[in-house]
């Protein structure tokens, strides 16, 4: 057997750690001498601290390992520490990506030069669909088993062309989860509703439109240039909280999303 001194030179293992396992209960001396206190290890637990070290370097807990040795399923334990790894890989990316996009001078102000415009947006039948979504990203999900939904019961139905779709926020706040939204399709004809998926009309309304091409969530320079556009120029927004709206059109592997806001309406 080994003295925990010589024990720690052969494991790697600092005294102080050793001591601590021991605490902790997940390994303790195969002997410890009732006169002088001194921990001894043998060789089989070489083995055991080696199986430990590579939890631990895994990120696993010293509460996950003991529940490993005591006949938890390892596999459980590991594939929930990979998943929590992924997340958090997940994350660091998305943070290198934003450190890379301001470094490389799209992030500032200039990175993209917009230019506003008025528009006449004409009056239109719309089919529309009121949801609660768990994230933005499931709107996209919810889209296509709107319209197949819409097509099933008015199979002659035609979207307009150009095609013009948008979302509009029903929240009085930005939310991240729980979000109510309502999608709008315009169409050339009222049809059947479906559920509580109705046909209606929208009126005509005047707009300030810019276009932003790029990634989504940089979308928000193009809120800024059109908030700042209105002010410069006299307007002014009306319905608190202004409903948000977007409506995009594929262009390659990128999209294009034109983003607009009300004369006295927000539309986006």
């Amino acid at each position: 057997m080994f003295r925990i001194g010589d024990f720690s030179r052969l494991s790697k293992t600092t005294i102080k750690t050793l001591r601590y396992y021991d605490e902790e209960g997940l390994l303790k001396p195969e002997r410890v001498d009732v006169i002088t206190s001194y921990r001894y290890y043998t060789t089989e637990q070489l083995v055991q601290l080696h199986d430990i070290q590579s939890f631990r370097q895994a990120g696993l807990s010293v509460a996950e390992i003991k529940a490993i040795r005591s006949g938890r399923d390892a596999a459980e334990i590991l594939l929930r520490r990979k998943a929590e790894l992924e997340t958090d890989l997940a994350h660091t990316q998305h943070q290198l990506s934003c450190i890379e996009f301001i470094l490389s001078g799209r992030g500032t102000e200039s990175a993209m030069t917009y230019s506003a415009i008025i528009k006449e947006i004409p009056e239109y039948i719309v089919f529309s669909k009121k949801a609660c979504i768990p994230t933005y990203e499931t709107c996209m999900e919810l889209i296509p088993a709107i319209g197949k939904a819409v097509a099933k019961a008015n199979p002659h139905l035609k979207c307009v062309t150009p095609d013009y779709c948008f979302r509009v926020d029903l929240d009085r706040e930005y939310r991240d989860h729980d979000i109510n939204i309502e999608y709008c399709q315009a169409v050339e004809e009222k049809g059947v509703d479906v559920g509580d998926i109705i046909f209606k009309t929208i009126p005509a309304v005047t707009v300030v439109s810019v276009m932003h091409k790029g990634a989504y969530e940089h979308l928000g320079q193009a809120y800024a240039y059109v908030f700042r556009w209105i002010e410069e120029n006299g307007f002014e927004t009306t319905d608190e909280p202004p409903p948000a709206k977007a409506t995009s059109t594929a262009s390659g592997t990128k999209r294009i999303w034109r983003t607009g806001l009300r004369r006295f309406r927000y539309l986006f």
